[in-house]
This record gives C-alpha cells, structure tokens and sequence, in this order.
C-alpha cells in the first residue's frame, strides 16, 4: 500500500498537521470506486472510465473528460434509456426505482434514477449520523430506544413498464431494513405508510398517536406541524409532549428550520434537539454530527463524488442557469464562506451532475457546509444578489423582535414604475402590523446583504408585504398537487409558478 494511503493514528496526524482522514484522499477513493464499476456501462465506455482510472490525477482528467450535467441534460441524453429499461446505461444492471421530484419551482416532475447501491449508502449515512448521538452531551438517549415517526411519501409506489416511481422518502421507507422492522421502532408502520391519500393518512396518525412511544420525528417542518397541531387538538392536549413524553429528537432537511421553530416550540413541552439532515432525491450529501454545529458534515466516503462551482456570473446566467464549462473545484480547494453549486456523482447513475443547490463551507477542518439556497431561487433584479440564506436569517430575526410565528414565507420580484421592487407573501396566523413587519424586513435585509442596501437606494425603489395565513401557503400547495412528503413551498417565486400563485390569491376566497 503507497504510503499516503496508510491510515495514520490522530496523534500522528496531528503532529505532522496532517488530517486523520484527508478529505481528497476520501473524495478520490470514492471517485475510484465509482468509475471502477461503471466503466462497463455506456457513459463509462463513451468517457473513457478507464483512461481516467489510470491518470495520475483522475480527478482533474474526470473533469476535463466528462461534461457537466442538470437535469434536462442528462435524462434526455441517458436517463430516458434507463427508463425504458435498457441496462447498464449510466450504472450497471436496470434501474428499478425512480424518485419523482419536481424541486419547488419546476411543474413537471423529474424522474431521478434510485438504485439498491445508493438506497443502501442513503441507509449507511443514515446510521452514522445515529451514531453520531452519542458524542451529544444532556440528551435522553433513552429516546433512540423509541419510535421514530418518520412523515413522508406514500410507500404505494406508481408502477411503470419497467420501474416503481415515487417520493425518495416513499422508495426508502419501502426499503427500511427487515431488522429495524423487527424492532418495532418504525412509525407509522407499513400500512398507514402505504396511504396516497395525504389527509387520511393524517387522520390515521392521529387515530394511532396514544398507542405509540414515540422519541424521534422525521420530515418537512411545515407537514409536521400540522400533524402535531391535529393531535393536540384531537386528545385536547397542552402539547405533544402530553401524549409523546419521550420525544426528544426532531430530524428535519430539504429546507431551513428556523422559520418554524417559534411555530414548533409552541407545541412542545420541553425541549428537543434538532438534527439537520441533508438528503436530496439524488443522495444522502450531508448531515449534522455534532451537537449544536451550524453546518453539516459532508458524507465524502460514502459513494457520492462532490465538485463545487462557484455561484457568480462567471459561471452562471441571470437565471440561474449554469454555463456549459463551468469552473469547478474539488472538496479540499474551496474557500470558507463563498457560495458554490454542488456536482455530484453517485451509485445511481448521476454524473457530474447539477442538484440545483448552494451551499457555503464554514468549517474546512470537519468538511461542515450550510445550505445557503437554489441557484434558480434568488433575487437580483438590479444587482442585490438577495439569496435564500439572507431571507431566512431576516425573517428568523423579525420573528424574534416582534414575538410572532412566520412558519412560511416567498418573495417575487416586480417591475415598479421604471424600476423594480421586491413583494414579500408572508404567513402568519399572529396578530401583525404590516407596515412594521415591512419596514423590519427591509431593514434587517440590509444589515446583512451591503449590496442589497446599495440598491435599495438607487433601482430597488420599494418593498411590498402581503400577510397571509399559512393554510393559505398550504391550499396553494394542495391544488399544484404538492401536498405532504417532501414538497416544501418556495422561497422565490418566478414565472409560471408566480403566475398561478397570484391567479390563486385572486380566488374569491383570499382576494
């Protein structure tokens, strides 16, 4: 074995400053491991896996061989073959699930190819962030011997010629290890999990609360919610904490927690740990393993190969659309605090592949990243470069000062006159001046986005806030039939999916 392979003790690593696992010795296994046993498939044979293998930097001869990839790109150049059943297209053997995603701006659904190889790493991530518990200090661990009431899509996958499709959280819940069946701990169960029918599956939730010991919640925040809320309503509980004494976990992703947490804390009785996860229909990429971390610790040895490009001009159009040759970067060349796009490359097939999210690296030494937003969800209209990091963290600070729950919220940018202005759609079920809840999130944007506060003196002439309820936010999402499971509402609108929500809020019912 070469010498820079060896696994060296801490204590060594630390004295020669030399990491103990090296994140581009971990990304290069993984690159490895990935082109060795696709290069027998159609994408491995046409880009030269095995030129790439035998290069003395297969990472940078990776880049410069195999072109990047989004979503329309790759389906309509490989992706539809696996489909259709063809095997060995992009990874080897057939495709026999895929996760139907349609992102939160999208209106067609994409169909992202789930093999038994990446269901199985999504499980591996899954049990090292378990593990990763016991390094947190005052939690009851008696919990982790508790239910886990996981909240997603219906297992009942739609069966086509050759494949089930479904949400990703309806494909892993299907295939949840027989053992952990066994132990009982799995909530709802297989039956009420197979349920399509969003509301009558809530319904049976709340019929089987007081049977169930229930330590960990998993899924969307704002799904969740609501489903706590009709349990308290049902039994006539002071909080969740009434029925589910030992609920001490809540395992959230996909999008930021801190809109809802003031919603949350209202219906606990004591506090919780949160653990942020994230896992994409494309992989398990990152998750939280140490207690009160602000980022996540990527999962760089675990069949995923990451590439970062840079989120600016250079490399992306005033869409949000990536440039055919972008630049990128491999994990150990990033910078701290500059946002990125992720590529990924995975066991299901995905290659050099654009997931559609930005993320910020904060801590090189631990591989920690936040997710900062969508390169298709921000606002610069005039050059305020307003990502979905900066509305969060507003939003979480007009929260606080004023006492009230925003547990949803979009923004939309709009012509004004000869210039343009921003039309924030806020929920809230709080008692709430709108002119001060304006005049708050105008200023708190502009104390932590300077070119946002430059603008807003010369082409962003004015800001507009509209309060809504948050069963407004969820009927809209209901009739786009994107109610439950992952779907979360986005935080920008644009196009189409702009359109339909202002023609809904002209509905005689909210207008």
């Amino acid at each position: 074995m070469p010498i820079f392979e060896l696994k060296l003790p801490k204590s060594v690593a630390r004295v020669l400053n030399i990491p103990a696992r090296d994140p581009r010795m971990q990304q290069i296994r993984v690159l490895k491991k990935l082109l060795r046993t696709a290069r027998f498939t159609q994408f491995g044979q046409l880009y030269k896996f095995d030129e790439i293998l035998m290069s003395r930097h297969p990472g940078k001869k990776f880049q410069q061989m195999v072109p990047s990839y989004d979503y329309n790109k790759i389906y309509h150049q490989w992706w539809h073959k696996a489909k259709d059943g063809i095997p060995d297209v992009c990874w080897p053997g057939k495709v026999h699930y895929f996760a139907l995603s349609s992102g939160t701006s999208d209106a067609s659904s994409k169909f992202i190819p789930i093999t038994k190889e990446l269901i199985r790493s999504n499980t591996v991530t899954s049990f090292k962030q378990l593990l990763s518990l016991a390094k947190y200090d005052d939690v009851p661990r008696r919990a982790i011997g508790k239910g886990w009431m996981i909240l997603g899509g219906s297992t009942q996958l739609q069966k086509g010629p050759t494949y089930f499709a479904g949400d990703l959280s309806g494909i892993q819940q299907k295939n949840i290890p027989f053992w952990f069946l066994g132990l009982g701990l799995y909530k709802p169960g297989k039956k009420i999990a197979r349920e399509k029918d969003w509301a009558k599956k809530l319904d049976e939730i709340v019929e089987n609360a007081p049977n169930w010991d229930i330590g960990f919640i998993v899924g969307v925040p704002a799904w969740l919610q609501l489903c706590m809320e009709k349990i308290i309503h049902r039994y006539k509980l002071n909080n969740i904490h009434d029925i589910w004494p030992n609920l001490a976990f809540y395992v959230h992703g996909g999008v930021s927690m801190e809109p809802y947490k003031k919603g949350f804390e209202k219906l606990l009785g004591k506090p919780i740990t949160y653990i942020e996860t994230y896992l994409a229909s494309e992989g398990f990429l990152a998750y939280q393993n140490r207690q009160d971390s602000k980022g996540m610790h990527l999962a760089l040895n675990n069949n995923i190969f990451f590439e970062f490009v840079p989120f600016d001009d250079h490399n992306f159009d005033s869409e949000g659309n990536m440039v055919d040759n972008p630049e990128t970067f491999m994990i150990h060349e990033i910078e701290e605090n500059r946002d990125y796009s992720i590529l990924i490359s995975t066991n299901a097939g995905a290659w050099r592949y654009a997931i559609g999210d930005t993320v910020r690296l904060i801590d090189r030494e631990r591989s920690e990243i936040i997710i900062t937003g969508r390169t298709k969800h921000f606002l610069s209209l005039v050059g305020e470069h307003l990502s979905v990091d900066n509305m969060n963290k507003a939003i979480e600070m007009v929260s606080e000062e004023l006492n009230i729950s925003i547990p949803e919220f979009t923004v939309a940018g709009q012509p004004h006159g000869l210039f343009f202005a921003h039309h924030w759609y806020v929920a809230t079920n709080d008692a709430v001046n709108n002119e001060e809840l304006r005049v708050r999130i105008d200023q708190k944007l502009k104390e932590l986005n300077d070119d946002y506060e430059v603008e807003r003196k010369h082409a962003l002439k004015d800001v507009f806030v509209t309060v809504l309820t948050q069963e407004t936010f969820m009927e809209f999402m209901k009739s786009k039939g994107k109610i439950g499971g992952q779907h979360k509402f986005p935080r920008v609108l644009k196009g189409a999916m702009l359109e339909d929500w202002k023609k809904f809020l002209q509905a005689p019912a909210y207008s």
